[in-house]
């Protein structure tokens, strides 16, 4: 008997087979008292298994590249966190087991995690990935992870660490769903950049039982349970259809009257370059720097090093628009050498452009290393700073470029309120804005984007987070300077066709989502796309807005 579920579709595409779930590792060992002397050889042990995991997660990042890549160096830095393993060394020299030692002491750490804000809390399932695999190669048993199979399949799982996702193969991963995550999840991100439809915050996703056939629409959110062949039929149609449209659309984004939307890529490095650039990327909206610094959290990288990297992306765009955003260090992703290590809530902390004001030396090196990087280059360079609150942050970042040397435009980033309510201030110390709607969102919501349970406050349809983004890009629009989209909300081409009407001048998302994009806009006036955006904007949810502005584009 057919059956409808829905959760938060995150990535285009319909999927349907059997489905698959994900395998777990043994998760908690027996207690046991080891005698004294054999604690040294159990903190080898321990020591042994933590450094080929961290080494297994570098190699998967490698093997990935891209965003992939920096997720998971980020997890092989957890694994070694020195505080971490000086704790369980600790517990092992008074009795407990390598396995036991390991299983407590990410226990009491992920207990810190979860009380110490809703950012952090989103960590624990990266840590729990992480525990999982050091406890699972301590006890020789298999490792959490995909299972194996001949035939492709849907895949289900409670959540999909980043080990997972960045290697999963889609010529037999048809698509996943997960109960937990939320639309801007690390797993979310990686499955659009993968072009792998998936559903998440799919309440009871994991009750469905093993080799039942599904169809996942990861652009509504459906899973349809047990389809019978018409069905099927008619999702198949509905697919090839899509598909004919992307194929259909090509050149610069823009609406069917001609209003030019540029389509931007969001990239993590120059392995992000060769999608973007084969999905027909205008250029690129979001260059995520801090990969580069993620390979070693001891120390920031050498200008030299910068340099080569930078350039790499800068090269790929010879007369295109390329915008950096400089290192945004801290909640999420600490660097020894930068975040403190004690606050009490990192989120709201000493984060993005505050750690750089704090360390001008870094953000100077970095400055200068992307002013190096794009001499003699054709490239329209625009680098842009995180977490900007207000004119006075705005006013430091445009006079530390201007003390590199840096030529280009300088810009900074709206993803606090504050910014976006006082974006003409803003505007009168930087060229541009550029909306993460990401952040925004978790802070206009209160709503960590990494809690499933909260992904009704993260969707980017609210219309209190349209009401900001109408206020920045109005107070652009008034200043005569470009605001744009680079957070997960320009990925959604009906949203796209709302943001355009709201006066969003470019948008910039994972190199997947830009044909599907591209498509909608060209569906659309740029009138259409005005009273789509007054119409979500009067609604009082998120599901009304996304209703109300789909009624207006469709013509109904």
């Amino acid at each position: 008997m057919e059956k409808a579920l829905r959760g938060v579709g995150v990535s285009h595409g319909v999927a349907i087979g059997p489905v698959r779930h994900m395998g777990t590792a043994v998760l908690e060992p027996a207690p046991s008292q080891v005698p004294a002397a054999e604690a040294p050889r159990e903190q080898a042990r321990a020591q042994q298994a933590v450094d080929a995991v961290a080494a297994d997660l570098v190699a998967r990042g490698n093997l990935a590249g891209g965003e992939a890549q920096a997720v998971l160096e980020a997890q092989a830095l957890m694994a070694q966190d020195p505080e971490l393993m000086a704790d369980v060394a600790r517990r092992i020299a008074v009795g407990s087991s390598a396995e036991r030692g390991v299983y407590d002491a990410f226990a009491a750490y992920r207990a810190l995690l979860a009380s110490a804000g809703e950012y952090l809390a989103g960590r624990v399932a990266d840590l729990d990935d992480v525990r999982n695999r050091i406890v699972a190669r301590l006890m020789g048993v298999p490792m959490p992870g995909v299972p194996d199979s001949d035939e492709p399949y849907v895949l289900l799982a409670r959540d999909l660490a980043p080990a997972d996702t960045a290697l999963l193969d889609p010529t037999l991963v048809l698509g996943f769903v997960t109960e937990e995550g939320g639309p801007t999840s690390h797993s979310a991100i990686l499955a659009r950049a993968m072009g792998v439809p998936a559903v998440v915050a799919l309440p009871g996703a994991t009750e469905l039982a093993e080799g039942v056939v599904v169809a996942v629409d990861g652009s509504s959110g459906e899973v349809l349970v047990d389809p019978d062949g018409a069905k099927q039929d008619e999702l198949r149609a509905l697919a090839a259809e899509r598909k004919a449209a992307l194929a259909a659309s090509s050149g610069p984004g823009q609406t069917s009257d001609g209003h030019l939307v540029p389509l931007l890529a969001n990239v993590g490095g120059p392995g992000d370059v060769p999608a973007a650039l084969a999905a027909g990327a205008e250029g690129v909206g979001l260059f995520r720097t801090e990969f580069l610094f993620l390979d070693d959290s001891k120390q920031a990288p050498t200008e030299q090093a910068q340099v080569s990297a930078y350039r790499k992306v800068l090269e790929a765009f010879p007369e295109g628009r390329v915008v950096v955003r400089v290192l945004d260090a801290g909640a999420d992703k600490p660097l020894d050498f930068l975040t403190p290590a004690d606050e009490p809530n990192p989120a709201l902390g000493v984060r993005g452009l505050r750690t750089l004001l704090e360390h001008p030396e870094v953000l100077g090196s970095q400055l200068r290393a992307l002013a190096t990087a794009a001499e003699g280059l054709p490239v329209h360079l625009e680098v842009m700073a995180p977490m900007v609150a207000d004119r006075a942050d705005a006013k430091a970042f445009a006079q530390a470029c201007t003390e590199a040397g840096l030529q280009a435009k300088f810009g900074a980033m709206v993803e606090i309120p504050s910014a976006a309510l006082r974006a003409s201030s803003i505007l009168r110390e930087v060229e541009f804005l550029s909306l993460g709607t990401n952040d925004l969102a978790q802070y206009t919501f209160a709503a960590d984007r990494q809690v499933g349970a909260l992904a009704r406050l993260q969707d980017p349809w609210q219309p209190a987070l349209l009401d900001l983004v109408a206020a920045a890009a109005g107070a652009a629009r008034a200043a005569g300077k470009s605001c744009g989209v680079c957070g997960e909300a320009a990925a959604d081409p009906l949203l796209a066709c709302v943001l355009t009407g709201l006066g969003v001048t470019s948008l910039s998302m994972g190199a997947a989502s830009i044909p599907y994009v591209r498509a909608a806009l060209a569906k659309a006036t740029l009138a259409q796309c005005r009273r789509a955006a007054e119409a979500a904007r009067a609604a009082d949810s998120a599901e009304e807005a996304r209703a109300a502005a789909q009624q207006v584009l469709s013509g109904e």
